[in-house]
């Protein structure tokens, strides 16, 4: 079965058949280091890691691009023109890229932690002006932007007029002219939809670089066209980011660089949809953000407890990564809730015997274990539907727990059918959804804690002591931990 993925600027699914057989090149827009990243950031790098991961599975050689925003980004849609970069360094009293760098290492951090593969290459806005300039100036030699003031513009209705300028984000361009709102230095642009390439700096604007048009520096849009295109060329195979980025800034790429490139730049386009926390979609306004480390910590007054980036990402792979996932406290204890049962599956599965039997004694269980199995390429194939996935991998967790504790016979699968089953979890669970067992300092510490407790009863039985075995075991009962007796003589733990 061919791998289909949506497309956004078609908004429908089409095989993926890559520009360069055998070969994937893959654009992610990444973060803008002005400040540390949350929760809603957390989806697409956790979406693009695992499509990052697919692809290699399917044997494709990947170049997997995610810049870091480190200058510029001014936006265009409050109240002034504004460098995010410039801003909080002031307000921190950092020179900016001492900013710049305390931002991306804690991003770096929380990837790590995540269990985010390094993207191939991670260029920087500021290590690419160049790179920016020179796609500007191609634009103005091809007559579709402009400069005023030091300023360069782009000249988005002449673009419209002969291009399908909207198609990714549904946006008409009339529409727009009508809605744009009145900005700093608006009044120099010929149209008020048109967007900044470059901004002429301020004399209080600290971060700047020398051009043709004068002392400035970058606009957002122009700084992941100028990457993406010397680093996968005028056109590649994929790009993507959250569904907020269709407009204006992924809008903006497709008209900057089919301008100097002569070609729309990326083949597929691929959006995840947002987190929202309550129903509401996270924003300053609302007061509900909430940063990675203090997901990591508990320390939100959203938060019952800390959450560990295992659940957060499994929390995430649980839904399809075009619906929108509504957060809260309640959703991460189930999903941590959820992965225990599927990690504590996958270990037993680890250690089950494979016998020589070629038949299976159930056969109707054998059958529906292999369906089960199958599907998950297929899911995986049909846009990358990791929900399903783990849909079927809880309907064969009772199995591998049936035969542990007896009620399965180890005979009722076949040898190359139970060989499969632990082939297809630790590709999936560990390759592709990139889930580590490693849950944070304060499960590690419960895991050390727990094995002492269990090593003195297990001594106390030993002695006869039975008072002491049987307290141990009451007491954990009482703050929510069942300590179990296996038929084995080992002893195991839930919580």
């Amino acid at each position: 079965m061919p791998l289909k993925v949506y497309n956004s600027y078609t908004r429908t699914k089409e095989v993926f058949t890559p520009i360069t057989p055998g070969h994937a090149g893959m654009y992610v827009c990444g973060p803008t280091v002005s400040g540390e990243s949350h929760l809603g950031h957390a989806r697409p790098y956790i979406t693009f890691d695992f499509i990052y991961r697919y692809l290699t599975y399917k044997g494709y050689k990947v170049r997997y691009v995610r810049n870091i925003t480190d200058a510029g980004h001014f936006e265009e849609e409050g109240k002034e023109a504004e460098d995010k970069v410039s801003k909080k360094a002031i307000l921190e009293k950092l020179e900016p890229m001492e900013l710049v760098q305390k931002y991306t290492n804690l991003f770096h951090w929380a990837m790590l932690q995540f269990n985010c593969v390094e993207p191939s290459i991670e260029p920087t806005a500021t290590g690419h002006i160049v790179e920016q300039i020179s796609m500007i100036e191609k634009i103005i030699a091809e007559g579709y932007a402009y400069e005023v003031n030091g300023s360069v513009y782009f000249d988005l209705k002449k673009y419209a007029a002969t291009h399908e300028y909207g198609k990714l984000s549904g946006r008409v361009m009339d529409d727009l002219l009508e809605t744009t709102r009145e900005l700093d230095g608006q009044q120099e642009k010929r149209d008020k939809a048109d967007f900044a390439l470059w901004k002429s700096a301020a004399p209080e604007h600290i971060m700047r670089w020398k051009s043709p048009w004068g002392e400035g520096f970058p606009g957002w849009h122009i700084e992941c066209s100028a990457m993406a295109t010397k680093y996968l060329g005028a056109e590649f195979d994929i790009h993507g980011g959250g569904m907020d980025l269709q407009f204006p800034h992924h809008e903006s790429e497709i008209a900057q660089s089919t301008i100097c490139n002569h070609h729309t730049p990326a083949k597929y386009w691929i959006h995840n949809n947002m987190i929202t926390i309550n129903g509401k979609k996270m924003g300053k306004s609302y007061n509900n953000v909430i940063k990675l480390t203090e997901m990591f910590s508990g320390n939100h007054p959203l938060l019952t407890q800390a959450f560990s980036p295992m659940t957060v990402r499994f929390f995430i792979l649980q839904s399809h990564y075009r619906s929108p996932v509504d957060f809260s406290s309640e959703a991460l204890l189930a999903s941590e809730k959820a992965l225990k049962r599927l990690w504590e599956a996958y270990e037993v599965l680890k250690k089950l015997p494979v016998g020589l039997n070629e038949e299976a004694a159930d056969a109707a269980l054998n059958s529906k274990v292999v369906q089960w199995l199958n599907e998950f390429d297929e899911f995986m194939d049909d846009d990358f539907s990791t929900a399903k996935i783990l849909a079927n991998m809880f309907e064969l967790a009772p199995v591998i727990n049936g035969i542990k504790d007896g009620h399965i016979a180890p005979g009722a699968l076949a040898a190359t059918t139970l060989v499969l089953l632990q082939q297809q979890f630790k590709t999936y669970m560990e390759d592709i959804f990139g889930l580590t067992h490693s849950t944070g300092a304060d499960d590690n510490t419960l895991q050390g804690v727990m094995q002492l407790l269990i090593d003195i009863r297990k001594e106390a039985k030993i002695r006869k002591d039975y008072s002491t075995s049987d307290k141990i075991r009451k007491q954990l009962a009482t703050i929510g931990i069942e300590l179990k007796d296996e038929k084995d003589g080992s002893m195991s733990w839930n919580k």
